[in-house]
């Protein structure tokens, strides 16, 4: 049985997607690894929760300070400190992951190994590492045009951009049996991704690299890509629309998502700008996916 000790929370809400990144950087600058961990989501509303757990408790005056500092005196008097009471996170993780089928597709934990049928391709995560599991609506969205897209088409140079946990180059690799490229700008998320490829048995098809955006050389290496999965955040999305589109071929096909339904059409501007058009929007748990072709 996997029990953590008791772990000290502070949590706030911020107004926007630039506030609460500024204050995620601050915040993971100054503390080192181990000794916090700092999480930011967007809310339906349009504000961000933004999340930082201890392993000690903390500073508070100092955390306030920074907030203030990265935010503002208001958001810092928000601040709300909690203790989070030790249990086993992996069992009570393993109660509420049930497999989750997308298309030809199941995400699954090791639990539910046996469960999954077997004209179905498996994609095991541990729970303990549940976010980009496909419980999440944009990963679940991602996978559906995957499967969607595959019906009627080979790809043969594919890219899993912002990969988090692999599950969409894995999708891929399996799907294909074909070598995939897969980054991230997270370390941890890179390790976890590279041993989720290991567990899913295609570490040798799954090559997983740290990189910020198209800056990589394996990018230029391995594309111009055929097809792109990219799960990320509405903002980077547009910001990479233009390097995303000189990694493309001709013909290309593109899967995005981490949007909210009202930051797609902001999305499929930015990406209609650089010729790729729309050929698909799926809608689930107020989460966007969209399916693009690079024209020419």
């Amino acid at each position: 049985m996997t029990v953590t000790p008791p772990t000290h929370r502070a949590s706030f809400a911020i107004g926007d997607e630039h506030a609460a990144r500024r204050v995620v950087d601050v915040l993971t600058e100054v503390f080192f690894d181990g000794e916090a961990a700092v999480a930011a989501f967007e809310r339906p509303d349009g504000r961000w929760d933004v999340t930082v757990h201890f392993a000690e408790a903390p500073d508070r005056a100092l955390l306030q300070e920074l907030v203030t500092n990265a935010a503002s005196r208001e958001i810092a008097a928000t601040l709300a400190f909690d203790t989070v009471e030790a249990r086993d996170w992996v069992k009570a993780s393993l109660e509420d992951l049930v497999p989750v089928p997308a298309g030809r597709f199941v995400v699954h934990g090791a639990h539910d190994r046996e469960r999954v049928p077997a004209n179905k391709l498996p994609i095991e995560i541990e729970a303990a590492l549940a976010f980009g599991t496909g419980h999440h609506g944009t990963t679940r969205g991602c996978l559906l045009l995957l499967d969607h897209v595959l019906k009627a088409w080979q790809p043969r140079r594919v890219l899993d951009l912002g990969t988090g946990t692999g599950v969409l180059g894995i999708a891929a690799a399996k799907a294909l049996k074909i070598g995939v490229l897969a980054s991230d700008i997270d370390p941890p998320s890179v390790r976890v991704a590279r041993e989720n490829a290991r567990l899913n048995e295609t570490g040798n098809l799954v090559q997983v690299i740290r990189a910020t955006g198209f800056s990589a050389p394996e990018f230029a290496k391995r594309g111009p890509f055929d097809l792109v999965l990219a799960n990320i955040l509405a903002n980077p999305l547009r910001q990479l629309a233009t390097p995303m589109a000189r990694h493309l071929a001709p013909g290309a096909l593109v899967i995005l998502s981490g949007l909210l339904t009202h930051q797609a059409p902001g999305v499929i501007a930015a990406y209609r700008a650089r010729s790729l058009v729309p050929l698909r929007h799926l809608r689930i748990e107020g989460w966007s996916s969209l399916l693009l072709r690079k024209l020419g």
